[in-house]
């Protein structure tokens, strides 16, 4: 199992800015960019529980000692769990010379080396979630490092606000829902870790059965629980499915279970029940009972630790001998003596469920207090995001009080299951499905998806919106499955929007590929990557489908990543085009998407701004239908003289153009007379804005010639450019053979006071 350690190290898949998975190489994650100040650098690592945030900061170390990271000479390492639970105060000295490690001699010289070169210095943080207080990491001052004393959490806050040994480097690892940004004043790189691709998790299982002689079927078994193997994204998930698997193999069983209740109800049934007698059946029931009576008593403290020893003896021993608890050394000053042991969970999935079975079995958690643990209405944030599973495990629980599995090492009275499970499915009718958020109607369909019950699946089916948005919304490939499973169960048409969602491929197909999906909106390199596939594997029915259900309009371009996707998008064409008609014999095929574009936004800023425009110009005339092209953005796109050049040359082939933005771009003469003399072949064009420009009388001669000649115009905008009272008349003069025209805003501050008045007394489209 040891390569499976080590594949779980080096399968690190990281969503980076922009949510773009990518293969980071972990001497990437400290290399500084050309021209950085020697300031402290934050770096923050954010990944779901189990994700192998943990495991990433062991490597970095172990990388550390066989002389990589050669930048720095000295790394601490601290487990934010253990830095919790230190109550008294420290110095920065204790923090690093007198926790965990202390040097047999020179102490003090090491200390003073650290304080003049902290440049040569990495400070981890493991786990920042479980530093709980957040508003204390604006209390410390951090005047003199080497002398103050006080709270582990205050000296933490001098670090990371960079009071206290600036020019160190901070790692920090995290939550995704964390509240880490709260308390850093800058982050200087983050770092998302997303789980295995569906090829990683198939080399994890291949590597965790290798050797053994029914490898080949607990792969084929894994990957047939579709759930299952979704669930396989994460690390301790999928050592968790190949754990259970083997046993279920063992056993001479040829099925895994379906949910994730009932998997872990079967892990724990195969865990004791070979060991148990009719004596030590009734013994392991009460011992699992105040298991999670712990469990639900550290949470509502809002620990995960505990101090005080377990109830009994025989408590203890089923705890550690099931691996449901772990030994935990309390962190102490290297002199203090004796070391101090605890007690801590095992895993975040063994946690969950035992709260969940605690909320299940515990006689005074009724009505209000069962459904505030589920919460999918609440606007109230849960205390721990490492909680997601136990609404699925409750859920799960209520709906399994027959079941062998459960019945097997609970004594839980069958009429008080019943009536929770009643109301469990009252809050379920109460529910406005439709006004969910897509965070919490992804959790109402997971707990649905626990319970297997054809009911609440066709209720909450029935009442989902034919608009669901998961924009911006990370979907995790068990998020999908069950999205997919309740959307196949309806009889409604869906549009979907799964936009910046890091959905992965597979995810994205099934969904697409179902038939009551009728439209989507998804990332453009998600699309391509998608119909690129489709392409290899000559799923040319799939491939046509997919085109057709595709939406972009309307589409705006934030970044040069989204120019980029739109020319490969465009690029891409004629190659979906030839697969299609191939396939279907039909003699002339457009993607829907492209040719129905109608509006297209522009607002890259003023860095990309100019090199992004003139890469979209390039493929403007893919887009027939475009009628809106808007390039106002407020941080203003300043494409210049040479984008209007450039944009001008394409006018003829924008044939359905209605509406044209220019304002705020910083077009001169040069580029207003270039426009000028190609206006009139947009022979659609109704609305042409200039407006703060800078624009002065001899572009406005140039826009006043062709007016005429613009027969479908009907709204011209030259506001605050540089227009005197003589660019004024002309275009006033021009708009007098120009009765299509209905108004003209073009208040200059270089105009005259009082002529724009008489302009408008003159001309009462003018507006002033």
């Amino acid at each position: 199992k040891n390569s499976v350690k080590a594949m779980e190290k080096d399968l690190l898949t990281c969503s980076l800015q922009g949510k773009e998975r990518a293969v980071l190489k972990r001497s990437q994650l400290f290399q500084i960019p050309v021209g950085k100040d020697l300031d402290t650098e934050v770096i923050v690592v954010l990944g779901k529980a189990g994700m192998g945030k943990s495991i990433l900061v062991q490597k970095i170390c172990q990388d550390w000692s066989n002389g990589e990271f050669s930048q720095f000479k000295f790394v601490f390492w601290y487990d934010c769990k253990q830095l919790s639970l230190l109550e008294k105060l420290y110095s920065l000295k204790d923090l690093f010379l007198d926790f965990f490690v202390k040097p047999q001699e020179g102490s003090k010289e090491i200390f003073e080396y650290i304080l003049q070169n902290p440049d040569k210095v990495l400070l981890v943080f493991d786990g920042f979630e479980e530093l709980r207080d957040h508003e204390i990491f604006s209390r410390c001052s951090g005047s003199q490092p080497e002398k103050d004393f006080c709270s582990i959490k205050e000296l933490l806050s001098g670090l990371i606000q960079k009071k206290i040994l600036r020019g160190c480097t901070l790692l920090l690892t995290a939550r995704p829902k964390d509240k880490v940004y709260q308390c850093v004043s800058k982050v200087d790189k983050t770092i998302e870790i997303v789980g295995f691709s569906p090829q990683q998790r198939e080399l994890f299982i291949t590597k965790y059965f290798q050797g053994l002689p029914y490898s080949s079927k607990a792969l084929k078994l894994i990957k047939e629980s579709e759930y299952l193997f979704s669930h396989c994204y994460s690390p301790v998930m999928c050592r968790f499915v190949c754990l259970l698997c083997e046993t279920v193999l063992e056993m001479g069983n040829q099925s895994l279970p379906s949910t994730l209740t009932t998997v872990f109800l079967k892990f724990v049934q195969q865990k004791i029940i070979p060991m148990q007698t009719d004596v030590t059946a009734v013994q392991n029931q009460e011992s699992l009972a105040a298991l999670a009576r712990i469990a639900w008593n550290l949470e509502e403290k809002h620990q995960s630790v505990m101090k005080t020893d377990f109830p009994s003896k025989e408590v203890k021993e089923f705890a550690l001998k099931y691996g449901f608890f772990l030994p935990f050394t309390f962190p102490q000053r290297s002199n203090s003596g004796e070391e101090e042991f605890g007690s801590t969970f095992s895993d975040f999935v063994i946690q969950n469920f035992l709260i969940a079975l605690h909320i299940m079995l515990a006689e005074d958690i009724k009505d209000k207090s069962l459904t505030k643990y589920l919460s999918f209405s609440s606007k109230k944030k849960k205390t721990h995001n490492c909680l997601d599973l136990v609404p699925r495990f409750l859920a799960g629980l209520l709906f399994l009080q027959d079941d062998p599995s459960f019945c097997s090492f609970s004594k839980k009275d069958v009429k008080h299951s019943t009536k929770k499970q009643k109301t469990f499915l009252k809050y379920a009718r109460r529910l406005q499905i439709n006004r969910l958020c897509p965070e919490r109607l992804l959790e109402l369909l997971h707990c649905v998806y626990e319970t297997q019950s054809n009911y609440l699946l066709q209720h909450v089916a029935l009442r989902l919106k034919p608009e669901l948005s998961f924009l911006g919304v990370t979907l995790t490939p068990p998020d999908v499955h069950v999205l997919h499973f309740v959307l196949k169960s309806s009889r409604k048409e869906f549009s979907l929007d799964l936009q910046n969602s890091s959905i992965d491929m597979q995810g994205l197909k099934d969904l697409v590929g179902l038939k009551n999906v009728a439209s989507f909106r998804a990332s453009l390199s998600d699309t391509v990557r998608l119909w690129n596939f489709l392409k290899q594997t000559k799923d040319y029915e799939m491939l046509r489908a997919s085109t057709e259900k595709f939406v972009l309009d309307p589409f705006k371009a934030k970044t040069m990543k989204d120019i980029s996707d739109l020319s490969e998008l465009v690029e891409m064409q004629e190659t979906v085009i030839n697969c299609v008609q191939d396939a279907s014999g039909c003699s002339s095929y457009e993607i829907p998407a492209i040719k129905n574009l109608r509006k297209l936004e522009f607002a890259l800023g003023p860095v990309c701004g100019h090199q992004g425009f003139l890469k979209l110009v390039e493929i403007l005339a893919a887009f027939p239908s475009l009628q809106h092209l808007d390039l106002d953005a407020l941080s203003e796109n300043g494409i210049g003289d040479e984008g209007a050049k450039s944009l001008s040359e394409v006018f003829p082939t924008l044939t359905s153009l209605e509406t044209l933005n220019l304002s705020q771009n910083k077009i001169t003469d040069v580029g207003a007379e270039k426009l000028a003399t190609a206006l009139p072949s947009l022979s659609s064009l109704k609305t042409l804005s200039l407006y703060n420009n800078s624009i002065c009388d001899f572009g406005a001669e140039n826009l006043a010639k062709v007016l005429p000649e613009m027969a479908s115009l009907r709204v011209l905008d030259v506001q605050y450019n540089k227009i005197t009272g003589i660019g004024a008349q002309q275009l006033t003069d021009s708009l007098r053979k120009c009765p299509h025209i209905k108004n003209l805003m073009m208040w200059n501050p270089t105009i005259p006071y009082g002529m724009l008045e008489h302009l408008q007394q003159l001309d009462s489209r003018i507006s002033v």
